[in-house]
């Protein structure tokens, strides 16, 4: 008999007790969740605490007294055991500090008091979703493990996979950026400039460097994404196959900076600056306004620079299979590819590895 499903494990922390009341009804009784709900972050750090087994999902209030959602959340994902745990926000705010604040510290999700309940129902659904696939993949590597398989082996990713990184400011996952991005689009949120960075070779570097030096990579472009970037209003994300997408909210900055050429120029001198690896080339798409595109916004911005840097990409590949041809010229602030080829400098390290072995 097949081990039955554990009840999805919600606490809901707001100081409105009629919102607390009103949540954990309609969950236990619609759902049939376990809800527990807290007053304020203290007491929910205490239950938290107290709690032998984690909670599958949190909902957190932004404003409350003492101590506020977001200080909360910042202390929730210093646990090792909320490191991956769905927080969905909930606040009557609107203006976008607070959506920016409340995802760079971590949140999976932001949803607007009063909120409409089936709107609630949904997205946590989606935290159900997210905690179950978390739990069968688990469940799959320790499988692998009692295969005795390598742990390299499990934990390789494909060249698709929009992978994690830790540890830098401004950096979201794939999975929240995306909800930053609709809450952007449903907020009417249309002052901001999608730019697309990408790993030029990227594949081939997958494929002959293998997933680590991969990761290493892409870790590497990270940073410098992070540090080119940190004087700006902006929150960036790595979607996967070789490619960064940075949303920029520049209200700092002077207007002659958001032209896009001044842009991009500027990310892509900043970018090649603080990269180390001379293996790592970068092109870049122009900036593209959410302003120009009114009926799709930042999702239509963000996918329109997406396509412009892969269109570079396969410029730059087509030149390459042509002899004698020169290359084509960039996006602007793109990094200009060595004439080697990446893949003849990998083939040369791996060679020169495995020499150095004998």
């Amino acid at each position: 008999m097949a081990d039955e499903e554990p009840a999805f494990r919600v606490l809901v922390v707001d100081d409105e007790p009629s919102i607390l009341e009103l949540v954990k009804t309609a969950l236990e009784t619609l759902e049939d969740y376990d809800v527990l709900t807290a007053s304020s972050a203290a007491d929910a750090f205490e239950i938290i605490l107290d709690e032998d087994v984690p909670f599958d999902c949190v909902l957190l209030d932004i404003q409350m007294p003492d101590i506020d959602g977001i200080e909360l959340l910042a202390d929730l994902r210093a646990l090792p055991e909320y490191a991956e745990t769905p927080v969905l926000m909930l606040t009557a705010m609107r203006d976008r500090e607070y959506i920016d604040a409340a995802f760079r510290a971590g949140a999976s999700d932001f949803i607007n008091k009063p909120f409409d309940f089936h709107e609630l129902r949904s997205r946590i659904k989606c935290a159900h979703e997210l905690v179950q696939a978390r739990r069968a993949a688990e469940k799959s590597t320790e499988t692998l493990s009692k295969l005795k398989l390598k742990t390299a082996k499990v934990h390789q990713f494909s060249f698709d996979d929009p992978i994690s990184i830790g540890d830098v400011d401004s950096f979201l996952r794939y999975i929240e950026f995306e909800n930053y991005v609709s809450h952007l689009a449903r907020a009417k949120f249309f002052g901001s400039y999608a730019v697309s960075v990408m790993l030029h070779d990227a594949r081939l570097f997958y494929d002959l460097a293998g997933s680590t030096k991969f990761r290493e990579a892409i870790q590497s472009m990270a940073y410098s994404i992070h540090r080119a970037t940190e004087e700006f209003e902006c929150v960036f994300s790595y979607r996967g196959s070789g490619i960064f997408v940075i949303l920029v909210h520049s209200t700092k900055s002077s207007a002659n900076l958001l032209r896009a050429k001044n842009l991009g120029e500027l990310f892509g001198a900043r970018i090649r600056s603080y990269i180390d690896d001379d293996r790592i080339e970068v092109l870049l798409s122009n900036p593209v306004s959410t302003r120009l595109l009114s009926r799709t916004g930042t999702k239509g911005a963000i996918e329109k620079s997406v396509t412009a840097v892969q269109q570079l990409e396969e410029e730059l590949q087509s030149c390459d299979e042509r002899p004698g041809k020169a290359s084509v010229g960039q996006s602007q602030g793109a990094h200009q590819p060595s004439e080697k080829r990446f893949y003849e400098r990998v083939l040369h390290e791996l060679f020169s590895e495995e020499n150095r072995l004998r």
